[in-house]
């Protein structure tokens, strides 16, 4: 609301953009800059430790490639730092590349033009023309993009005495919401590192500082207090069951049917019921030891690995996926406490050194199964458990406290950078001392 607007207005033709100041011409991508398709370089040739850096539609949003390409690459599919590129995949990401001359692979487009603050100003618009094309394209499973709807894309065009002033407000007014948020976003790590160190500090020396200690006899546990049992996770499993995983190959989604939980469910920490997959009766009663009665753990041990939870029993008869692990506690270990355990970072230390695997990272049920407990008699673990509830609250609070920040940045970001691309705002007086 602190900026002006211009003196006059004029209906741009194209809904989304709606009114534009009156001098602005509309432009399309096609009239404005080259656009450049990605290659379809051999994936034989991908190498991650060698070769040409090859931009892929993940690695668009990176300072680095994860792969390499060990073969010939053409000069036109070479792009370089301040190319424009849009994943044709997907979300229609757009980002500005930074990582050096690369490779750009196939189902990446590059948009550059001749001038460096068209360049910027681009970049600036493309994102919200990007959305538009996302919410009105048709997809039954991933949705495409095309080199033609790129294109024949529509922005507003500010006369070019315009343009280096809109790009310089935006860079200066961009770079101090982003730092503000990478602020915000240490908060978050710094609260999360806090959150791991006051489990570990409870879960291996106990709520009382007085108490006399003992070597636990496991170099990642340390000394721990000397009324407490040191044992592996199998020892403290009910009688007659066993740490088991979920369905292997749950089949396609279905509108009915036994919802499971996924590693995606896990990671989130999200369990509505009418939110969960589901698979056939058929599929779920083939896997009678990963269906939930509520009241066990169950722990992520595929991509999520570490998370969490003790079961409610409004799950009671759900069933879980291959990535998801099922662990019935006996008497002498409450589920709380072990979910906290398994919270610790003394154990997702222990998590990182067991990890197997190159596509996804997973640990063996056998890995589970040996993991070194310290565990306190059933009474301190209930009064541990309800300390660290009482300062998770607390933990939780502030972080929430900090994502709100976060959203709010980034909704005052994405709106700064509306108004000023399609001259809503007038930041033609704007300088960097003002």
């Amino acid at each position: 609301m602190k900026y002006q607007t211009y003196p006059a207005y004029k209906d741009s033709g194209v809904e989304w953009l709606g009114d534009v100041p009156e001098h602005w011409d509309i432009k399309r991508i096609k009239e404005t800059a080259n656009l450049i398709n990605g290659y379809p370089f051999d994936s034989t040739l991908f190498d991650a430790s060698q070769g040409f850096p090859l931009v892929r539609i993940r690695d668009i949003n990176s300072l680095k490639t994860e792969v390499g390409y060990n073969g010939y690459v053409p000069a036109h599919a070479i792009i370089d730092d301040g190319d424009i590129l849009i994943g044709m995949d997907g979300d229609f990401n757009v980002a500005r590349w930074n990582g050096g001359k690369s490779a750009l692979n196939q189902r990446v487009a590059c948009v550059r033009a001749d001038n460096y603050f068209l360049q910027k100003f681009i970049f600036y618009a493309l994102p919200f023309n990007m959305k538009v094309v996302n919410d009105l394209t048709y997809f039954t499973t991933v949705k495409h993009l095309s080199s033609i709807d790129i294109l024949k894309t529509t922005f507003a065009y500010p006369s070019e005495n315009e343009l280096a002033n809109i790009v310089n407000f935006l860079d200066h007014e961009t770079a101090k919401i982003d730092t503000l948020i990478e602020k915000q976003q240490r908060l978050i790590e710094l609260l999360k590192e806090k959150r791991q160190a006051v489990i570990s500090h409870a879960v291996t020396k106990g709520l009382n500082p007085s108490l006399p200690m003992k070597d636990s006899g496991v170099e990642w546990l340390g000394e721990v207090p000397e009324g407490w049992i040191v044992c592996r996770l199998k020892q403290v499993i009910k009688s007659g069951s066993s740490i088991s995983y979920g369905i292997v190959q749950p089949g396609e989604p279905l509108d009915y049917g036994v919802p499971f939980i996924q590693t995606t469910n896990m990671s989130k920490g999200s369990f509505e019921l009418d939110e969960l997959q589901k698979t056939t009766k058929e599929i779920a009663e083939s896997y009678p030891r990963s269906k939930l009665d509520g009241g066990e753990v169950i722990l992520g041990i595929r991509a999520s690995i570490g998370a969490a939870y003790v079961v409610p029993l409004v799950l009671r008869g759900v069933n879980l996926s291959r990535g998801v692990a099922r662990i019935i506690p006996n008497e002498h270990i409450l589920s709380d406490y072990l979910v906290l355990f398994f919270s610790s970072g003394v154990v997702e230390n222990y998590w990182g050194l067991s990890k197997q695997g190159s596509t996804f990272s997973e640990v063996s049920i056998e890995t589970v199964r040996e993991l070194w407990l310290s565990v306190p008699p059933i009474h301190e673990q209930n009064e541990i458990t309800i300390s660290l509830r009482n300062k998770m609250a607390k933990f939780d609070y502030l972080t929430e406290r900090a994502n709100q920040a976060i959203s709010l940045m980034q909704e005052r970001r994405t709106a700064l950078i509306s108004a000023a691309v399609t001259g809503k705002i007038d930041v033609r007086e704007w300088s960097e001392k003002q």
